[in-house]
């Protein structure tokens, strides 16, 4: 796989990133390490998780850090080989001092990131969401803090939209604090909510490295009209975190299936070739229970799609409406 450039970081990932959501339920810890030590030798270098994350067993609010503590044992004699990003803002418990972007808590919990992944600094440290109630200079200025004291080396944001990361820019430009060098966003052929955001992303050297390409195995091909959803797949074992399987879903399914079929590829390695063709994006973040899974994306990383199939895509998942310009139509 050829790596590309993270943002302005100077760091070179992989086009597939290791995503970590799913370890500890349904992947548990002994097949979650077999799973990133056969990610690494398939060439992924960059991997991806949360502070929150811990499988299936997730509820807002619950403490996480198993997805860190897996990661941790499973790099621990293969740090030099990997990038590792990790995030904070979301609840790790149910106090309201136990969530956010606050300086405190980004500043608690970044040491807490570090001693499960049991390294010395975290390659990558993303804002995960928005936090409304914390002025973004406050967050800024602890995310610098600790990438002054070495805990970080670069920063990233997660779920912002460019509106947001123009604002990050220059609160950092402003008061010469280090600027956000990638963002992770929803993002696939389903879901295109940010497309017209990549621009800018592209523009400001914003590395992109979106989550969900698959949109949760809904564009794997495993999901068929009038058929219950397989075992051991998301449908089945965690459904409130799948779409409703409805017949509008499906015609766009079916179609974008047959696309991927008259292009010789599956229905995943077509929408991630797809996602990958996209501005602005360097790495996807792909969660899986086997490794044949990551295999599969791994592949799905040197496709090319032509640009009448490109065509096609857009009118079967069109991407959002946006306002002509008055001035220059």
């Amino acid at each position: 796989m050829e790596k590309q450039e993270l943002g302005a970081s100077g760091l070179l990932v992989s086009p597939i990133c290791l995503g970590t959501m799913t370890f500890g339920r349904p992947v548990a810890e002994a097949d979650a390490i077999q799973m990133v030590h056969g990610a690494i030798d398939l060439g992924i270098n960059f991997i991806d998780t949360a502070n929150v994350y811990e499988g299936y067993d997730r509820v807002l609010g619950s403490a996480g850090g198993v997805a860190e503590e897996i990661l941790g044992k499973a790099i621990r004699d293969r740090r030099d080989e990997v990038i590792v990003a990790t995030k904070v803002c979301a609840p790790v418990g149910p106090g309201p001092g136990d969530r956010g972007l606050s300086a405190a808590h980004i500043l608690e919990q970044v040491d807490h990131s570090l001693r499960r992944l049991q390294v010395d600094v975290i390659d990558l440290y993303i804002m995960h969401w928005p936090d409304k109630l914390t002025p973004l200079e406050e967050s800024l200025a602890a995310m610098d803090q600790a990438l002054q004291q070495g805990k970080v080396r670069f920063l990233g944001s997660s779920n912002h939209d460019a509106a947001q990361l123009c604002e990050m820019l220059w609160i950092a430009e402003r008061n010469s604090l280090a600027p956000i060098v990638a963002s992770q966003i929803p993002f696939s052929l389903l879901r295109r909510e940010f497309q017209h955001d990549l621009k800018f992303c592209a523009e400001k050297n914003i590395c992109v490295t979106p989550y969900q390409p698959l949109q949760g195995g809904l564009l794997t091909g495993k999901y068929r009209r009038g058929e219950q959803p397989p075992g051991e797949s998301r449908g089945s074992d965690k459904p409130q975190w799948l779409w409703e399987l409805d017949d509008e879903l499906f015609d766009r399914l079916e179609a974008l299936e047959q696309s991927a079929g008259d292009a010789g590829l599956s229905m995943a390695e077509f929408s991630l070739a797809w996602a990958l063709s996209q501005p602005a994006i360097g790495s996807l973040v792909v969660g899986a229970t086997r490794l044949e899974q990551v295999q599969q994306a791994v592949t799905a990383a040197g496709v090319t799609i032509s640009e009448d199939v490109l065509a096609r895509v857009d009118e079967i998942c069109p991407p959002p409406w946006t306002q002509p310009d008055p001035i220059r139509g």
